[in-house]
């Protein structure tokens, strides 16, 4: 009699332990479901509040000055890889001369995420040997000192295929030269304090030649600026309509 009550006592125990374990497991399945929707709800917040720019520069002026450009696309595959929130990719070129520059305007909410963008990273990738770079600067159109860099770049084939490239940084509504501004841990994650202006956008500049990358620098900066949200989140362009133009407020 004994031993068959600590049989029943045993199966009791056993069915016990079993239950137990799987009201545990399901549990951990649950709360997982909820941590993760609770991120995603969160992250998705997140990139429609902070990701996306007033006026998008899709709206970005193809005729300014004597420059007259046009869209020259990019493929959906390295769209998604770059991972940004918004871009555009021109040629222009300058009636009065015929020279010509193409125009990679590129932003991020996350501004960490603009490392990978680098001239030395992009066109390393694409076959193009570095051969140098340099700090420089260049006068805006305002007489505005503006930091950039200048990078040379070649093809190792018959022909010798060089380019030169432009780029600089606006952070925050600041123009930088420096990837060192971003690139600390603080830049890790996404805007989800709430501030006003918490982003990176990169111009990059470039032709076979500096001297026409310079000239469209010096036009194009203080445009380029108008669209990005200054130190206090305030810009200087409004949109008219989801299809309009951009307009540039009086300057204050």
């Amino acid at each position: 009699m004994a031993l068959c009550v600590r049989m029943i006592r045993n199966i009791c125990t056993d069915n016990t332990l079993r239950i137990l374990n799987w009201l545990l497991a399901a549990s951990l399945v649950f709360f997982a479901g909820v941590i993760y929707r609770v991120h995603a709800s969160r992250q998705e917040l997140i990139n429609d509040n902070y990701s996306k720019l007033p006026v998008s520069l899709r709206f970005f002026p193809f005729v300014f000055k004597d420059w007259v450009g046009r869209d020259v696309p990019i493929a959906e595959h390295i769209q998604r890889a770059s991972g940004s929130d918004d871009f555009i990719n021109r040629l222009y070129v300058k009636g009065s001369t015929n020279q010509w520059a193409n125009v990679y305007i590129v932003y991020s909410g996350q501004p960490r995420t603009m490392l990978g963008h680098r001239p030395e990273v992009c066109y390393v990738g694409g076959g193009w040997i570095h051969e140098d770079s340099e700090r420089s600067h260049f006068l805006s159109s305002t007489g505005n000192m503006v930091p950039c860099l200048i990078h040379r770049f070649y093809k190792p084939n018959i022909t010798r295929d060089e380019v030169v490239v432009l780029n600089f940084y606006i952070l925050n509504g600041q123009i930088t030269n420096d990837e060192k501004n971003f690139s600390g841990l603080g830049w890790r994650v996404p805007n989800i304090d709430g501030a006003g202006a918490r982003y990176v956008a990169q111009v990059q500049i470039s032709s076979v030649l500096e001297n026409p990358i310079r000239l469209l620098a010096k036009d194009i900066a203080e445009l380029v600026l108008d669209y990005f949200p200054d130190e206090y989140g305030e810009v200087s362009i409004v949109g008219d309509g989801e299809y309009g133009q951009a307009v540039v407020e009086s300057r204050k």
